[in-house]
Formats: C-alpha cells, structure tokens, sequence
C-alpha cells in the first residue's frame, strides 16, 4: 500500500520561505547602503583609514611613531618611523643627540644585541636553496643548509659572525633535497671536511620523517648525520618530537626564561608515504613574548599544497609576523588555505628571482606571480634573498641580500645586507610581475 505524503500547513511553510528570502534581501540590501555600519558591528570589509598622525618623532638614534584610525570601527594601527641615523658625533664616541656610541651602530653588533633574531641567508651561488639561522642570547638554531656543497664555506663565514662557541644548539633539516641539505654535507679541504655537520659541535638534529630520496647527496648527508650521532648529537625525527617520544621533544626553550620556544608542529606526512618529496617538510613555529607583545614566526620547508592542507588542519596556527615563503616562492606552495589561517604580516623568501633552474616559464620562475598574488592579500612586506641575472652564465646579485629580522625593545626590526626595498617597489618585479591591490583586513 503506497501513501501520498502532504505538506502539513502548506501554506504557513510558504509564508516562512517568504520571509526568510525576504530578511536575506534586506540584509543584502543594507549591507550594499550602509556597508560603514556593517563593518563597525562585524569587522567586514575594508578599513577606512584616516591620514598617519606622528604620536612620537624620530630623531637620529631613536624610533619614532605614528598611527591612524579606522573612521568607522575606530582600530588603531601603529607604524615604526624609523630612526634618520644622521648622528652627531664631534670629536667624541657618542652622539651629542641620543647618546649612541659609535661600536653601537655596526649592524651586525646591533643584532647581536637583540633579544631574538632570524636570518635568511644568501648562499654563495645561482642556485636557490634555503639556509635559516636563528639567534636567542647564546642559542643558536640552523634550519636547513642548502644550496649546494660549496655553501657550506658561504654559511660557515655568516654563521660565526653570531655564534661565537662553536656549538649549534639545534639543527634542523627539513627534507632531503640537495637544495635544503647540501651544506650539512660540505665538501673536501684536504683532510677536512667542510659540512656544516662537521665543523660545528650539535646539540640536537631534528629531521625529516620520511623520504624517497637515493641521491649521492643523500647518502652523504646520511655519513654526516651519523659522524653528528658520534659526537654527541642526539638525533631525532619530526615525528619523535611531535609525540614526544625517545628522548625527543614537541617544544624546546631557547632561553632561561623560557619567553622563545621552537615548537615542531604536526602534518600527516610524517606519518605517511608520499611521493612529492616537498610534503615530508618539517614544520616548526618559533614564538616569542617580548615588552608585552607575542611574535610568532613559521617555518614549512618545501611543503606543498597537501602537506599545508594538513598542517592547517592539526594545528592551532596563530596569526605570524613573519613567514618564511613555502618553496622559495613557488606557484604551489603558500597556498590560499594555509595563509588564510596565519595572515603573515612579513614574508622571507629564499629565491634567487627569475631563475629558470626549474622552469622556463615566466610566470612560475620564483617568486611566481600565482604566490604573489595569494600573499599580496595580507600584506605587501615581502623580501627576497637574490636576484638572477643570468642562470645560464651563472651571474646574480643580491636583492635584499641576507634578510635578518630582530626583536629589540620589543619592537620587531628589519636589516637586509643589500637594501630593504620592498619586492613590489623593485625593478625586477615591475618588468616581470602584477601587484595585487585587493588587500583584506588582516586583523
């Protein structure tokens, strides 16, 4: 026997549905009249920022500030007026206006001086590669040694201009690219060996999980990896710390108060078999309290559009102040999903721009015009290592050139050994790339 199943009060349905389309056209209705009154009460939309208002003036030693107001929500945001550096010194070692000595203004005493900082370093060659180098007091922290072997004299000469002891508290290799491990690995001086692995005492090595990898580069890591174990390093992987497992850690403090850790964060291809070597990155956040402020930076390797899926998915990810672009800039990394959860306000990238060592094509040469367009959405403070001028002959040149953040006074600063010319505002990028001026709240 067979039932036809009526509408109960059809009408009184009919009614509902109309009064629901008709609340959702008003909403939409007033959402286009009166846009000021929606973004006051759900943060929606885009600022209507007022003119800067200078709060404090910079003289030649000292910062200086100024803010503006959204005139509808009435959010302030403060910008650091940077310091003229025209000092007057007379006859003497300080200035006779902020009282700096002259050994004080060397760059590199500055950041040595600083209560954190983070380096990404230029590598000697044409070849793009990642090498991170990571200061808190007397800790120091490398991620990744690439380009090639020959980087490992490049990375050696910077890296003793800041750690002075000769002992690398933590090291970590991402992934088992040539381009990310090739400076553990070094090369032969005579009897010596040039590896990053070799000439400096390690704490602890934390590496990737998994790998496809059977290169010669690789096996060699492996010796170099093992002559660390030999001498006392203890060697973890990813997926050890994450679990806390073996002597391993989640979390490791870089200082005494325990204000900056290094936190190795989870995405599942530490777990499991892929073939995109990329997506075996170790991910690892550093975040810092400093003057009453909470700085975070991230670190994903070469992890890919899956491996960021996944790491988006697993972890409470905050809001960072500085990203170190995925993949050298790469049209398949730094994906929309990813940056939607942090909004970086600084983005790094390890590049040399324009190179055509893995592609041809314009448009994806690092950094590709598909990663500038997703980042341009949060912010445009976007750096890059190098410029190549010429990949077949082997010429380039520094863009930035080495590109270190530091905290100092609780303020996050920027040196760059070159210039610090936003990526947007340079030659190269208005000869082979778009800017995106569809900027978003990233508040």
């Amino acid at each position: 026997m067979s039932y036809n199943r009526r509408v109960k009060h059809p009408k009184i349905v009919a009614a509902l549905l109309i009064i629901l389309v008709i609340i959702i056209a008003a909403a939409a209705v007033f959402t286009v009249l009166f846009p000021d009154v929606v973004h006051k009460h759900t943060g929606l939309f885009a600022h209507r920022w007022s003119e800067y208002e200078t709060l404090t003036s910079a003289d030649c030693g000292n910062d200086g500030e100024k803010v503006r107001r959204c005139t509808v929500c009435e959010e302030v945001e403060s910008v650091v007026i940077p310091a003229t550096g025209n000092h007057e010194f007379g006859d003497g070692e300080e200035c006779v206006v902020c009282g700096i000595n002259k050994s004080d203004l060397d760059p590199q005493t500055v950041i040595s001086k600083a209560e954190l900082s983070v380096h990404f370093l230029e590598l000697g060659n044409k070849y793009t590669g990642d090498c991170t180098l990571i200061k808190c007091g007397d800790t120091e922290v490398l991620i990744d040694a690439g380009s090639r072997q020959n980087s490992a004299v490049v990375i050696k000469e910077y890296v003793d201009k800041y750690c002075t002891d000769g002992v690398l508290e933590y090291v970590i290799a991402t992934h088992a690219h040539q381009d990310h491990i090739a400076g553990f690995v070094g090369s032969n001086d005579g009897d010596t060996k040039t590896g990053i692995l070799y000439q400096y005492k390690v704490g602890t090595l934390i590496q990737f999980a998994g790998t496809n990898a059977t290169t010669k580069i690789y096996e060699n890591y492996c010796e170099a990896v093992e002559y660390a174990r030999s001498q006392g390093t203890a060697v973890y992987t990813a997926k050890q710390c994450y679990y806390n497992t073996d002597g391993a850690k989640r979390q490791y403090f870089l200082d005494e108060a325990e204000t900056v850790s290094l936190n190795i964060l989870y995405q599942r291809f530490y777990e499991e078999e892929t073939s995109d070597e990329n997506d075996y990155s170790v991910c690892a956040l550093l975040s810092q309290n400093a003057g009453g402020q909470s700085y975070n930076y991230l670190f994903t390797g070469d992890l890919e559009k899956e491996g960021e899926s996944s790491l988006a998915d697993s972890n409470d990810l905050p809001q960072v102040d500085l990203f170190k672009g995925g993949h050298h800039g790469s049209y398949t990394a730094s994906t929309d999903k990813l940056l939607k959860v942090i909004r970086p306000k600084n983005v790094a990238v390890c590049c040399c721009c324009g190179t055509t060592e893995y592609t041809s094509t314009p448009a994806n040469t690092f950094p590709a015009q598909a990663f500038i367009d997703r980042v341009s959405v949060y912010t445009d403070k976007i750096y890059c290592t190098t410029l190549m001028t010429d990949y077949k002959n082997g010429e380039y040149e520094s863009m930035n050139g080495n590109i270190v953040f530091y905290v100092k006074g609780g303020a996050l600063k920027l040196y760059c050994s070159n210039n610090d010319t936003l990526l947007k505002d340079t030659e190269w990028f208005a000869q082979n790339r778009k800017w995106n001026n569809r900027r978003l709240n990233p508040s």
